[in-house]
């Protein structure tokens, strides 16, 4: 029987009663306010939003963590991926490496540890909406990797055109989404709405027009489609940016038809201290809201953006590829003891079958692409 998560303290309640006010000023007359906006205020609200209070809510301590958080293994395996790479750019010149939502900068110092002491190191560049995660990174990176540049940016906009590598862990889902319910051969629009009492899932009217990619015909009323416009404007972004290197997406996500016929209504998830809630709305912006990344879009924004498809597959797919067993080898070798061996075997064996609907996109320019693909 699932444990339900421990009570809120009083600074966490006094966020949430703040955003509570700042829903009921950007909802309709009638309280609707679509899913989107819901989800950029309750996780992004300056100061008072879930991804920008004092104290990241990521690793054991908080709500939920990433692979990162998992072994160090995982940062490992990227930055052998990262260094294949770099040996294989057009030019020995500068080469950055931009992690868009570091986080608290876990994964961002483990790829940076790497580089210690390299006298062709990349520029480390952090990119967070949360200028709070953006400084904990900042300072996390700086702590474990002395002697490697490291600087935060505003956007990937920001730094103008560049070459190098661009990572993102868990950024996509994180990004405010649209939830498209099917009714009568349309969509409409699902949201919430806010009144004197709180938060309550709502509908409105027909769906406004949804840029990029076509949606899907309806099939089932009652069926839900999740898009985000905002991650797709991400890999538009990079697209726009990325001169020669790739792009690495690694989420939680599946197809659009994969999507449909295993959840057809929805992935929008809650999740504090490790539990997902039965309902997110109660008490806004006290717990993680993420919906799964829907790859087909995201593949097709990349496409439209001028970026080809290096490889797209499974994340534990991946870590295969890019070194992983090795770098396994050679950890478990370095055991001081037989506990702390089953210990990493332990992480390890749930990086690989703990993450199974996580998957990783690599693009990259098409004039560098078939130069990546064969990178080893």
């Amino acid at each position: 029987m699932a444990h339900a998560p421990p009570p809120l303290d009083p600074a966490a309640l006094a966020r949430s009663r703040a955003l509570l006010d700042r829903l009921r000023r950007a909802a309709a007359s009638d309280g609707f306010l679509p899913f989107d906006r819901y989800m950029e205020i309750v996780l992004y609200a300056h100061e008072i939003g879930y991804y920008d209070r004092p104290h990241s809510p990521l690793g054991s301590g908080g709500d939920f963590y990433t692979a990162a958080h998992v072994d160090p293994l995982f940062a490992e395996t990227l930055a052998l991926r990262l260094r294949a790479y770099r040996r294989a750019a057009a030019t020995s010149g500068p080469w950055s490496i931009v992690e868009l939502g570091p986080g608290d900068g876990t994964l961002a110092a483990g790829i940076a540890r790497t580089f210690v002491g390299d006298p062709r190191g990349p520029e480390y560049v952090l990119i967070d909406r949360s200028s709070a995660r953006a400084r904990e990174a900042e300072d996390r990176v700086r702590a474990a990797a002395p002697g490697v540049v490291v600087r935060r940016a505003e956007s990937v906009s920001a730094l103008g055109p560049f070459v190098g590598a661009v990572v993102a862990n868990e950024v996509l889902d994180a990004q405010p989404a649209r939830r498209l319910r099917a009714a009568h051969g349309g969509w409409e629009e699902l949201g919430v709405r806010v009144t004197d009492e709180g938060v309550s899932e709502a509908v409105d009217g027909p769906a406004r027009p949804v840029p990029g990619a076509p949606l899907p015909d309806p099939v089932d009323d009652g069926e839900v489609v999740e898009v985000s416009p905002l991650a797709e404007g991400i890999v538009r972004e990079v697209a726009d940016h990325l001169v020669d290197g790739p792009a690495i997406f690694l989420d939680f996500g599946l197809e659009q038809s994969e999507l449909l016929s295993t959840h057809p209504h929805g992935t929008a998830a809650a999740v504090r201290d490790h539990r997902f809630l039965p309902d997110p709305y109660p008490v806004p912006g006290s717990s993680d809201l993420s919906v799964f990344v829907n790859f087909t879009r995201i593949r097709a924004a990349a496409r439209a953006g001028g970026l080809a498809e290096v490889a797209y597959r499974s994340q534990a797919e991946a870590l295969g590829a890019w070194g992983f067993e090795a770098l396994r080898a050679e950890a478990l070798r370095a055991a001081p003891n037989a506990e702390a061996r089953v210990r990493r075997q332990l992480a390890m064996k749930n990086l690989l079958f703990g993450f199974e609907r996580f998957r990783a996109l690599e693009v990259a320019p098409p004039s560098t692409a078939a130069r990546l693909a064969s990178v080893t």
